[in-house]
């Protein structure tokens, strides 16, 4: 279809009848058009009779940034080199733009065309902000060792909008955000800290659209320190603790720690076969006096700790008790009279049948470890270096008063009287 005047021969034309003088305004709606959005380049200060219309999507009057040609009296419209399909002019000169896209971001130029075959030229800008996809958190690794590690945080996203960073769902700390780069895309962090361990996200937002990553959990390894073995998981000790004697004692280690340490435990220095946070004594005796060691090994960070405690009987053991075990056996049983609390500095001991005296001497105990037979054995008495006596296949004879005397290294003497009842056989 001819037309009286072609968009071409009009551009030809326009190029040396251009009035720049306009006062031509382009302004879009909506606003802060968003993709996909219908946009509307809306024209204002037009004036007089106009012939034609001619838009560009660009900076300057140039045959490569011609979107359309408009004709006025007749509603013609011919595309140019920069339609896209999306372009309609309207007969008031505006701009359509249907599912406006982000590249259609940037400068636009309405010239006019009046009777006179002058030219007014109005400028404009449009910006199309994108619909934006979620951003990816990279990191140069999720588990770094503290204090001697270096954590790099990347917000990925294709977008160029602006970034925020957020640590356990908060807006990341301003102390931290002086590790960021200029573009605040990548977070540097050296010689990481226990504290930054966390999830971490990022946000990309626009005018139009804010999109957030998913969390990223950072792992920060460090311990063990304050190593300290505390009594009954609980109670801070000391540097010694006093347990009474036959009674149970549990020794726990405590470190600060990520991950939790491995535990081993040494008793006077020799190591235990034990690799718990625990340890438990049963039955508190002598043996079980002496120096618990706990050391903490942490394999992430190759650091280690320990902590000791010393474990004695209480001055409530140091009197002495004598248990019939059993308490009350029967005729033909054996029973032992267990010694409980007996003094540490033993020189040697003596058990009796009756008062402590020569005739009914049961048994003794030399410095060397060995024992003799006194007047009273009667080959069924056996004496053991913890000062318990063992009488085997009790009769009923056996029943009665028995003496235990004991001297000490500084020659401290004791004695102590047990009464054992035997029962006769039914």
């Amino acid at each position: 279809m001819k037309m009286p005047l072609t968009w071409y021969s009009w551009f030809l034309l326009s190029a040396w009848i251009l009035n720049t003088g306009a006062e031509i305004s382009i302004t879009p709606e909506p606003a802060q058009p968003a993709e996909g959005d219908n946009v509307t380049l809306v024209v204002h200060g037009l004036s007089g009779e106009l012939l034609a219309y001619n838009w560009y999507a660009g900076p300057t009057l140039s045959l490569t940034f011609l979107v359309a040609s408009y004709i006025v009296s007749t509603g013609d419209e011919t595309p140019g080199p920069a339609h896209t399909g999306r372009e309609a002019v309207r007969p008031d000169g505006s701009l359509d733009i249907h599912g406006a896209l982000p590249g259609h971001t940037g400068t636009y130029i309405l010239q006019t065309l009046n009777r006179q075959f002058q030219t007014e030229v109005g400028y404009g800008h449009m910006q199309v902000y994108e619909i934006l996809a979620p951003p990816t958190v990279m990191a140069n690794d999720t588990a770094l060792v503290e204090r001697r590690d270096t954590l790099r945080l990347i917000c990925s996203s294709p977008s160029p909008a602006e970034v925020r960073w957020f640590f356990n769902g908060d807006a990341l700390p301003v102390a931290v955000r002086l590790g960021m780069s200029p573009d605040g895309r990548m977070l540097t962090r050296h010689g990481v800290r226990r504290e930054e361990a966390g999830a971490y996200q990022c946000e990309v937002w626009n005018p139009v659209s804010v999109s957030r990553s998913e969390p990223l959990n950072l792992t920060v390894y460090f311990g063990p320190e304050r190593v300290a073995i505390l009594q009954d998981s609980t109670t801070r000790t000391g540097c010694t603790i006093k347990v009474d004697f036959n009674t149970s004692l549990t020794l726990w280690c405590v470190a600060r720690s990520c991950p939790e340490p491995e535990y081993v435990w040494a008793f006077n220095g020799k190591a235990l076969k034990n690799g718990q946070d625990h340890l438990n004594i049963s039955s508190m005796t002598a043996a079980h006096e002496g120096t618990y060691t706990c050391i903490a090994k942490n394999s992430k960070t190759l650091l280690s700790g320990s902590a000791s405690v010393v474990v004695k009987l209480s001055a409530a053991a140091v009197a002495m008790m004598i248990v019939p075990v059993p308490t009350k056996p029967t005729e033909g049983q054996d029973v032992t009279l267990t010694v409980q609390g007996y003094p540490k500095d033993l020189l040697v001991y003596a058990w009796y049948r009756g008062p402590a005296s020569e005739p009914n001497r049961l048994l003794s105990q030399l410095p060397s470890g060995n024992w003799i037979a006194g007047p009273a054995h009667t080959g069924r008495e056996v004496g053991f270096a913890n000062c318990s006596l063992l009488v085997q296949k009790l009769n009923l004879t056996d029943a009665g008063r028995y003496t235990l005397k004991t001297v000490t290294l500084q020659g401290k003497t004791d004695t102590l009287e047990v009464e054992l009842q035997v029962a006769p056989l039914e």
